[in-house]
């Protein structure tokens, strides 16, 4: 299978997401310049972290008309998985690929430290290899992370089961002391309603290995790993329409 790493001018993490999906996974990958047109064959997309643009406007607000964004919208209606992390989920929040906006955290103060996460939902591409409330320790670092939607578009999430990881304590529980920007409801990841598509603020890509501090992230990827497999599997499989019985 194949991820394709999407850079932007300002794109700072992409070399990490490009090692975890090739050297950690044994995955093949390949960059994607914000400038192609194409996604190249990839099966997943990844939008990383950084500042694409320099965050000038807003975080995301310049990225979203690069024209990697069109292939990327149009490989999401396809059905493709896409993962946003960090600036990546900034950049698919202004592009109308996800609801809501990111605000700056609260106390107006960059954040650079790990967080807990309960996983709450394990039907997308991204949390499938997870348990319901397992809970989750992955670093973050931004400046931008407080997940804004008016109250009707939150109730949304809810009610569509889009909410797919919250900030928590060590044990699962909600506190205002461990939402480390604010977020409301304690968002930390969210997906669109047919599941695809899942931005999420927190870093999976270096939590892959021990040398780096934990290995908790390594689920996202073998999630997609697991699910892209699954799906192969099945295609491969002979129809069976048509056999006598």
């Amino acid at each position: 299978m194949k991820f394709g790493v999407v850079i932007f001018p300002g794109s700072n993490c992409d070399e990490d997401a490009y090692h975890a999906a090739k050297d950690v996974f044994g995955q093949d990958a390949e960059y994607l310049w914000h400038k192609n047109t194409d996604v190249k064959g990839a099966d997943v997309v990844i939008l990383p972290g950084g500042f694409a643009h320099g965050d000038y406007l807003r975080t995301g607000a310049m990225a979203r008309f690069s024209p990697i964004m069109g292939a990327v919208r149009a490989f999401a209606d396809r059905g493709g998985p896409v993962l946003g992390i960090c600036n990546g989920f900034q950049i698919l929040l202004e592009a109308g690929l996800l609801p809501g906006a990111m605000l700056r955290n609260k106390g107006l103060k960059y954040c650079c430290q790990h967080v807990y996460l309960r996983v709450e939902r394990t039907d997308t591409p991204f949390t499938a290899a997870a348990r319901a409330g397992q809970v989750l320790r992955i670093p973050i670092g931004h400046g931008e992370g407080n997940y804004f939607a008016p109250p009707e578009t939150v109730e949304k999430l809810e009610a569509n089961r889009q909410v797919i990881l919250r900030y928590t304590d060590p044990q699962g529980q909600i506190n205002d002391e461990w939402n480390p920007n604010g977020s409301v409801g304690a968002i930390a990841s969210i997906c669109n309603e047919r599941r695809n598509v899942v931005g999420m603020m927190p870093h999976p890509e270096r939590a892959c290995e021990p040398l780096l501090g934990g290995v908790d992230g390594r689920l996202i990827f073998e999630s997609i790993v697991q699910t892209l497999r699954s799906a192969e599997s099945l295609a491969l499989q002979p129809s069976v329409v048509g056999r006598a019985s």
